[in-house]
């Protein structure tokens, strides 16, 4: 074969790699961006499938359809804010855990799902303070372990860290080199009680909610290893928590217990932290049913 003929065929094989990559949903990631107060959020009015999944951002970086601000009349409306266990990055838009307690609650529902990837409480309340609860009769705050370690909102990762990019790649295979040979961004180096802050920014949330005319429910996820217990200072602080639930009058729900002892319970995760389809259908279940219990007036 010629030297050209070798450029031909090399060009040729880029181009079918390219292609199938681009199948894959490679080469259209989603975009973030960076925010002073919040961190980073979605993009917004973005949609892409990403190996087979549809993942749709409406105009308020939320992973839900396009909503208008101002509630339906008659409607009950939901807001869920969370980490990367309710935006569900694996997971087909049907699939998640706002779109599950959607389709179970009955009559006319919107759940808002506005989370992100690592966000934590801190998150999530300057979030609230930006676009506030968007007449929802119900907010929900879903947490796991982790979240109560939290570091600041860091708006420093958008574009560096290789998961939260803010501009598409050229091509397919330059996001595929980039997605295992580019770094991540590590937290900003926090002292003192960072339980304790992650905690008031709870309080801050539910306080919030009120001012809103809104019922307040907070629901923690385990860590799958906590399944087989947890640590001790991941004790100390769900205490802490489950002090501040009390002591602020807080709806909440540990699903640790509902968790060990469903009938898989490794089932109920794909990794350490996230939650499979079969975990969201045991979450969502749990939230309908909270839901439910507020008798939230649709009016």
């Amino acid at each position: 074969m010629t030297v050209s003929g070798i450029a031909w065929a090399a060009i040729g094989v880029g181009v079918a790699i390219e292609l199938l990559l681009r199948c894959f949903g490679l080469g259209n990631p989603l975009l973030y961006l960076a925010d002073d107060q919040i961190g980073y959020l979605l993009a917004p009015n973005q949609t892409c499938r990403r190996f087979g999944k549809r993942i749709a951002i409406n105009a308020f970086s939320m992973r839900s359809p396009a909503i208008c601000p101002t509630r339906p009349p008659d409607a009950l409306r939901v807001l869920l804010l969370g980490d990367s266990i309710a935006f569900g990055s694996r997971h087909d838009q049907a699939d998640l855990i706002s779109e599950q307690i959607c389709r179970s609650l009955k009559g006319a529902i919107e759940v808002l799902n506005a989370s992100a990837s690592s966000w934590s409480p801190r998150n999530e309340l300057a979030y609230l303070k930006r676009f506030g609860c968007f007449e929802s009769q119900v907010v929900v705050l879903l947490i796991n372990t982790d979240d109560l370690f939290g570091s600041p909102p860091n708006p420093g990762i958008v574009g560096r860290d290789r998961h939260y990019p803010s501009r598409k790649p050229l091509l397919a295979i330059a996001e595929l080199i980039r997605r295992y040979r580019s770094p991540t961004v590590p937290p900003i180096a926090e002292s003192g009680d960072i339980v304790g802050v992650n905690l008031q920014a709870i309080a801050q949330i539910a306080a919030l909610a009120a001012q809103a005319n809104a019922a307040f429910i907070l629901a923690m996820i385990p860590l799958r290893r906590e399944l087989e217990g947890s640590r001790d200072y991941e004790m100390q602080a769900r205490q802490r928590l489950q002090d501040l639930t009390v002591q602020r009058q807080i709806s909440y729900i540990d699903l640790l217990d509902r968790f060990q002892t469903a009938p898989h319970p490794a089932a109920l995760y794909y990794d350490s932290i996230h939650l499979s389809i079969a975990g969201n259908q045991l979450v969502s279940q749990v939230l309908k049913q909270a839901i439910e219990a507020h008798d939230v007036s649709r009016h």
